[in-house]
């Protein structure tokens, strides 16, 4: 019997389960995310062996060898390009040692990345990037893999030339998975309609399976399958992301998406359609073993697609060193998000946030803050929208900057600039980078941190530059920055806010908060020293409640929020309203000021504005 018959057989009566991350397990260990994993098949297989024996002993049906990013051009910029063929042989060698030992039938699969980087792309040209794939993908074959699997690709041209070299190479099964941004396109602006499209045509009868994989979580690889779902019979995998990286030092990314959570979602996905799940960035072999207990029982209908369809006392607050709050010490404004989802064009996200700012004038703020929200497609920073936001509204503008790929050069000449446009209010924030397949964040740069910033920032207001030298005038900066009370490693928070202080900040702001007693906490340590502005979000569902809860990290979400949602029903929205509003009510009198999150339904803030007024009538004095 045929691998492809084998295969087949097994997913006419169960779900297939696939292993979880390699890469980040390695670094979980001990090994940088900007080095050469793959080389460890030739320096450490013991450490690789060991990472695929554990996949094994949770149940996996496929291990992927540890061949992700073994191309001869990815590897050149390690100096290894000329051991490709052997990397990738040995790869496939110790994946197998790992099977065979194991005390039930599984697959070996050939894992092939894009040829190429993202920074690669502009520099090498399609006949380059062919010729690459073909040398590794003849070199698994050779090797004895039992499928091949291209996955995380984000530009579609590339996809389709893999599966071409592919069919040309051998005629093994193959996996050919696409990796989608938040706004749920690829990072060709890709639908996952074009991707099925354009692969199903060309892959023919070699595609086993066609999926997503990387860069999203559970609920967005979700989204994304029930999409691929309504359009083919194909069989489908799926292999998200444990959740958002979450940075701990500056080389080094945690996930906490818990195997609980994973794989309720991997149930989900098998009655979306998927007939292949695993993990991909940050999962490990427990996130699997919970999937295989999950799903491994469940009869395969990829044939058959479901859609898935009182108050608190309240302290005066401190004033500010730059006059933030205004006369009535206290301010009220709405916290904008600059995404992805709005369009791909600059004028589009623009339009988005100016829509979204009018709203929130019409509740009556007092200023509005724009910030990026995670996403690949950012054309529209968020000074620019923050001077339209003030020039085209008249509304007071705070725009959030951050450090995340900028050298301290840029940063200077982007913070000049925008002091001539009139944007002086700004939150200092350090920020990841892009989330774009691979090992999102593997490659960030950082010259200066979110404190660095501070610094910088400080520094223009007293007339030099970041070399000390003197500038023909000094700027008038408002210094505001982040502030987490829900950080998992709470006295490393209060550690980062203390130097934030002792850098100049003017204000602290804190991320989305849906409990309070962190916060107050946290105001012990600041001490009036700066206003405090607390964000405030009223989740619209169940869904989002529970995404914020286990995908994105350090968000504290009380269990009472999660079940007053879930027994919500169809007022879903109206109860995460209403408890936006509470908290206000809790939190107001202990803080400068409420950024209350606004989309296009504008009623959380309204209700909040309400609260406000009476608070300052009732406790702040009218």
């Amino acid at each position: 019997m045929s691998v492809r018959d084998e295969l087949a057989g097994m997913l006419s009566r169960r779900v297939l389960v696939c292993d979880g991350a390699m890469g980040t397990v390695l670094h979980a260990v001990g090994n940088s995310l900007d080095q050469s994993l793959v080389e460890l098949n030739l320096s450490n297989p013991a450490l690789v062996r060991s990472v695929h024996d554990s996949y094994v002993e949770a149940g996996a049906d496929i291990v992927q060898t540890n061949t992700f990013g073994a191309s001869r051009l990815r590897l050149a910029g390690y100096g290894y390009a000329d051991a490709a063929a052997e990397i990738n042989r040995a790869g496939v060698a110790i994946a197998r040692a790992a099977a065979e030992a194991a005390g039930h039938r599984v697959f070996v699969a050939g894992s092939v990345s894009p040829a190429v980087t993202v920074r690669q792309r502009a520099k090498a040209t399609p006949e380059e990037r062919r010729s690459a794939l073909r040398d590794q993908i003849e070199a698994l074959a050779q090797a004895g893999v039992d499928l091949v699997v291209l996955e995380t690709f984000g530009y579609l041209d590339e996809l389709v030339e893999a599966i071409d070299v592919a069919g040309e190479v051998s005629d093994l099964p193959l996996i050919a998975q696409s990796t989608f941004a938040t706004d749920g396109r690829t990072l060709s602006g890709h639908a996952p309609a074009e991707v099925v499209s354009a692969v199903v045509a060309r892959a023919g009868s070699n595609l086993f399976a066609l999926g997503v994989n990387c860069t999203l979580g559970p609920q967005g690889s979700l989204a994304v399958l029930v999409q691929l779902a309504e359009r083919t019979s194909v069989p489908l995998s799926v292999q998200p992301n444990a959740g958002l990286p979450r940075r701990v030092a500056p080389d080094r990314f945690e996930y906490e998406v818990d195997s609980d959570y994973f794989a309720r979602y991997a149930r989900k996905m098998v009655a979306a359609g998927a007939a292949i799940v695993g993990g991909c960035c940050g999962t490990t072999p427990e996130h699997i073993r919970a999937v295989v207990d999950s799903v491994s029982t469940v009869a395969s209908e990829h044939s058959r697609r479901a859609t898935v369809r009182p108050p608190a006392e309240r302290a005066a607050p401190a004033r500010p060193a730059s006059g933030l709050l205004g006369d009535a010490g206290f301010v009220l404004g709405g916290l904008v998000g600059l995404t992805a989802a709005d369009a791909t064009d600059p004028a589009g996200q623009l339009a988005g946030v100016l829509r979204r700012a009018a709203l929130a004038r019409e509740a009556g703020v007092d200023l509005v803050a724009v910030r990026s929200e995670p996403g690949v497609r950012l054309p529209t920073n968020p000074v620019s929208a923050g001077a339209a936001v003030q020039d085209q509204l008249g509304l007071r503008a705070v725009a959030g900057v951050s450090t995340a790929g900028k050298s301290i050069m840029m940063l200077q000449a982007s913070l000049l600039g925008a002091h001539a446009r009139g944007v002086t209010r700004v939150i200092c924030e350090t920020g990841t980078p892009t989330l774009a397949g691979d090992y999102p964040n593997a490659d960030g740069r950082w010259d200066v941190d979110s404190v660095g910033l501070a610094e910088l920032l400080a520094g223009l207001n007293a007339g030099a530059d970041h070399n000390g030298l003197r500038l023909p005038s000094r700027t008038q900066f408002e210094i505001g920055a982040w502030v987490n009370p829900g950080a998992r490693d709470f006295a490393a928070e209060l550690r980062r806010t203390r130097a934030k202080l002792d850098a100049g900040v003017h204000f602290l702001v804190t991320r989305p908060i849906f409990e309070h007693i962190a916060l107050t906490r946290m105001l012990e340590v600041v001490a009036g020293r700066v206003p405090v502005l607390v964000s405030l979000r009223a989740l619209a569902s169940f869904q989002e409640a529970e995404y914020l809860r286990h995908e994105v990290p350090d968000v504290v979400l009380p269990d009472s929020a999660l079940t007053a949602l879930a027994r919500a029903g169809a007022a879903q929205r109206r109860v995460g309203v209403e408890l936006a509003v509470d908290l206000a009510q809790r939190v107001a009198g202990l803080a400068g000021g409420l950024l209350v999150g606004v989309d296009d339904d504008p009623s959380a803030l309204v209700e909040v504005q309400r609260a406000v007024k009476s608070l300052k009538e009732g406790y702040l004095g009218p």
